[in-house]
């Protein structure tokens, strides 16, 4: 009786370990596994200024400023379009702008909100390339902004 006690509690375990693994692994998966994977293109880049200033000098490429009114009044960079991100019909407005054919550039003020703007937009099957550090790094490098 006690061996058959011993192994029941073994497999009991056993079936709870595996249980344990199954979970946990179904939640890896579904917020997008190992982005470490390099088979897997990264939804947008993230570049420094004179490689964007390069990039947005191509006409084929949609400047997109996703700050605030008030922001983008105080001095954006020339051609940008503006949608921020921060509003509740963010994508509503972006999709009704831009061309998911052609190339997006996306910048803030530090980077952050461009990041999330520029997946929310990859996700819908854009191109997209964010300015890291935003105006800040553009204006820190020397480089013009519209007022």
């Amino acid at each position: 009786m006690t061996l058959l006690l011993m192994i029941n509690i073994k497999t009991l375990l056993l079936l709870a370990v595996i249980t344990i693994i199954a979970v946990s692994c179904a939640r890896f998966l579904s917020r997008g596994g190992n982005n470490n994977n390099p088979q897997l293109p990264p939804p947008f880049i993230t570049v420094g200024v004179e490689e964007f200033q390069n990039l947005i000098a191509d006409p084929a490429v949609q400047l997109l400023d996703v700050r605030e009114q008030d922001e983008y009044d105080n001095g954006h960079i020339a051609g940008a379009k503006l949608v921020d991100v921060n509003g509740s019909d963010f994508l509503d407005k972006a999709l009704a702008v831009l061309d998911p054919a052609r190339p997006v550039a996306v910048y803030c003020r530090s980077g952050r909100r461009s990041a999330r703007a520029a997946s929310l937009l990859a996700d819908k099957g854009f191109s997209v390339t964010n300015l890291d550090g935003g105006v800040l790094a553009w204006q820190d490098a020397g480089k013009a902004l519209i007022r």
